[in-house]
């Protein structure tokens, strides 16, 4: 509850929020609808080409690696906040030629259709249909940019059999069902979508896999159903989605091809993900806002003394005793690291040095009239910083190297939607308020979804500046497409019990599909009094790409510890193995955990499995996520599966009841697989699981500098049977360099 002195701050906030729109967002006049109209011409373009309509224009442009840009009335791949080194030159092969009464552009993936009425079907080589997009429909009020003000809507069809995951992650995921999902960065699900909300759709089916990713900031929602809209559903009605926006270009890329090919040009577009700092990949512990130093450095301790040792702990608002500096220090020596949350408000306080810093330098966001825009955080009223400014960025960015930020290892962005608390409404800024959007201006139905994105990347730049030896580790609660070139996420809110432990899986699931592969809830939400539930949440959790646990709730009992501290010892074990794994996403874009469906998409079985899923190449996990469980079934890709623990070899392509006792969750490795380890004595050693007899297997050890940024060293090895047993042999020649252990029932 909010005390009365904060609740009548936000209720003013609230009505100034509201009063503050109803006088500086624009008033339109009635709406008018506008479609393209009839065919009229075309001008083929190296790469593809223009087609031009009654009403509009539509541009297709094939780049070098694949992917499909479409753009109506003029939209350009550029400016763009998702692209990480602009638009990929063309594929000068890719030809505009005409098709029946329609135009087509043929390339070595896809094959463009564009109908005498607009529409843009995208086929495989092959001719299989993968999408089918209609012709886009405006809505354009009289006076209004139709580029930046008009809202607008697309309709497209997709095969019968087909899944839709990503738009950032949902709990309800990993597949999405039938329903509208908001694009609106939100604090809390229940205001209207996730925290990192991101129009980009992965569609599986047996016609093949596809990205489609709508290049606007806007406000909107995408609806997704199975039938014809509004009808009854049935397993031989295409599926369907309908994308519509408050605002922005029309413009979509579309790529296409198996499910590594995709994420690896969909990173290549938007950035490769950013590698963590080694120590990162342990376990973190978030502290409740107000605990200081001296809690940090006991928490760290009674960790440590439950035989659950920590690699960070979060700092949120800290409050009287040890200093962050000296804190830091002393975690130091505990080998723990001090990792600050950060919120964008700025305290609006006459005299401090944030605030005079921030309005000398003009950073702060504005409205209409040139005022600044408050809102209302933990702290009290407070002023934002408009990232969408470079010179904003610029200035906060070096806030990183100032004190108290400077004590610390990593930095943990919360309320960056941005949030501002609101007794009514939308907890955000005003709608109508103004930013700078790179010097072309606009408001913040445009940027609200970009904040978190360019608050990570000041943070980015600013810590690449100060500390040009150390790799940043960067977390936000908030993002867009893109934010992996930055920073990882903390996966957003989950529901309570049980129901937010599988949200926990779904997330990270369709975070990694929308190209986040670093991501990981707290462990047990909000909280919780069930000691079952939060073994299983931490079990889960091992392995995930982030490892934290949060202050609400109890801590650890007797009935949890014991689970926890194996499964905490088994992630440390895994070490160079999610290490390799970071590595190899961001060399090729591929999540870290992913689906079953991964390298067998045409699996229907698979593509209908959400409670299981592989952390990297070799290892499936198949997590408890409701309780009294203790024997479970796991549906398994093709290929030869060995449970971890007990060693019984499984074929692919089945159904199998594996054992799920208390102390730990089903793990099973690929046969074949090569998986770095810890060994007893820390060193890295081979575990190789026996691969099938006449087959071969392999896998990859990718070591680097632990945070900084020399070149990692990349070894590859390759396994077979050689008279009657198993070789292990580094690609191009030569003995591993490491002490091989071999397992398996045929090893």
């Amino acid at each position: 509850m909010l005390r009365s002195a904060q609740g009548r701050l936000v209720v003013r906030s609230a009505l100034r929020r509201r009063g503050t729109d109803r006088r500086d967002l624009p008033r339109y006049a009635p709406e008018r609808a506008r479609t393209p109209g009839a065919l009229t011409g075309a001008e083929p373009e190296p790469g593809g080409g223009t087609v031009r309509f009654a009403r509009a224009v539509l541009r297709v442009r094939v780049t070098a690696g694949g992917a499909v840009f479409c753009g109506w009335d003029g939209a350009e791949p550029e400016p763009s906040y998702a692209l990480a080194a602009g638009c990929p030159p063309v594929d000068a092969r890719a030809v505009l030629e005409p098709d029946g009464e329609g135009w087509r552009v043929v390339s070595e993936r896809m094959t463009v259709r564009i109908s005498a009425r607009g529409a843009v079907a995208f086929h495989t080589p092959g001719g299989l249909l993968l999408r089918a997009e209609g012709p886009p429909r405006w809505r354009l009020p009289a006076g209004v940019v139709e580029s930046r003000g008009g809202r607008w809507e697309q309709r497209a069809r997709v095969p019968a059999d087909a899944r839709v995951y990503g738009l950032g992650g949902h709990g309800g995921g990993p597949a999405l069902g039938t329903g509208t999902y908001r694009l609106w960065n939100s604090a809390a699900q229940a205001g209207g979508g996730p925290s990192a909300a991101m129009p980009v759709q992965l569609v599986v089916s047996d016609a093949g896999c596809h990205l489609v990713f709508h290049d606007s900031t806007w406000d909107g929602e995408v609806a997704l159903w199975q039938g014809r809209e509004g009808a009854g559903s049935g397993p031989d009605q295409p599926g369907g989605s309908r994308v519509s926006m408050e605002g922005g270009p029309v413009r979509y890329w579309v790529l296409a091809g198996t499910p590594t090919r995709v994420l690896s040009g969909w990173t290549a577009l938007t950035g490769r993900p950013a590698v963590p700092p080694l120590w990162a990949l342990g376990l973190h512990h978030a502290l409740p806002p107000g605990a200081g130093g001296n809690e940090a450095v006991r928490a760290a301790a009674a960790l440590r003394e439950q035989g659950l040792p920590v690699a960070a702990v979060h700092l949120d608002t800290p409050g009287a005793g040890l200093e962050p500096a000296a804190a830091a220090e002393e975690l130091a020596v505990q080998g723990v690291r001090l990792v600050s949350v950060v919120d964008p408000g700025v305290p609006a306080a006459p005299g401090t040095k944030p605030y005079e810093d921030g309005r000398a330098a003009g950073a702060f966001v504005r409205d209409a009239r040139g005022r600044e825009v408050r809102g209302v955080t933990r702290a009290g009223e407070a002023v934002f910083p408009d990232v969408t400014d470079p010179a904003a960025r610029a200035w906060w960015g070096a806030r990183y190297a100032e004190e108290p930020l400077r004590a610390f290892a990593g930095f943990a962005h919360t309320m960056d939607e941005p949030q501002s608390l609101a007794a009514f409404g939308d907890p955000t800024l005003p709608r109508s308020a103004r930013h700078a959007l790179e010097g072309s201006g606009g408001d913040h139905r445009e940027a609200h979804n970009v904040y978190g994105l360019q608050l990570a990347r000041a943070a980015y730049e600013g810590l690449r500046a100060q500390r040009p030896e150390q790799r940043p580790f960067l977390l936000a609660r908030s993002g867009w497409a893109g934010v992996q070139r930055y920073a990882g996420t903390t996966a957003g809110d989950t529901a309570a019990g049980w129901a937010g432990l599988r949200e926990s899986l779904a997330l990270v699931l369709g975070l990694g599909l929308s190209g986040v592969p670093l991501s990981g809830p707290v462990v047990g939400g909000a909280g919780t009094d069930d000691p079952e539930l939060l073994a299983r949440w931490f079990q889960l959790a091992a392995y995930l790409p982030l490892l934290r646990t949060g202050a609400a709730g109890p801590g650890p009992d007797g009935q949890v510890l014991e689970p926890m501290r194996a499964a905490l010892a088994e992630r440390a074990r895994l070490l160079p193995y999610l290490e390799t794994v970071a590595h190899i996403s961001r060399r090729t874009g591929a999540p870290w955990v992913r689906p079953l469906w991964w390298k067998s998409p045409g699996d229907r079985d698979l593509r209908a499995c959400g409670d299981a899923f592989l952390l990297g190449d070799a290892l499936l996990v198949a997590p408890v996520l409701a309780p009294g469980v203790t024997r479970r079934r796991v549906r398994l890709p093709r290929g030869r599966w060995y449970d971890t623990v007990t060693g019984q070899a499984y074929p692919g392509r089945s159904t199998v009841l594996t054992a799920a006792p208390a102390e730990r969750i089903p793990v099973l490795a690929k046969a074949g697989a090569v998986l770095p380890v810890a060994g007893p004595d820390g060193a890295v050693e081979l575990e190789v699981w026996a691969p099938r007899a006449g087959r071969s297997g392999g896998g990859e050890v990718i070591a680097g500098d632990p945070e900084g940024w020399s070149s990692p060293r990349r070894e590859r090895y390759v396994t077979r049977w050689v008279e009657g047993r198993v070789a292990v042999e580094r690609e191009g020649g030569g003995a591993p360099r490491y002490t091989v252990r071999v397992r398996g029932a045929d090893a």
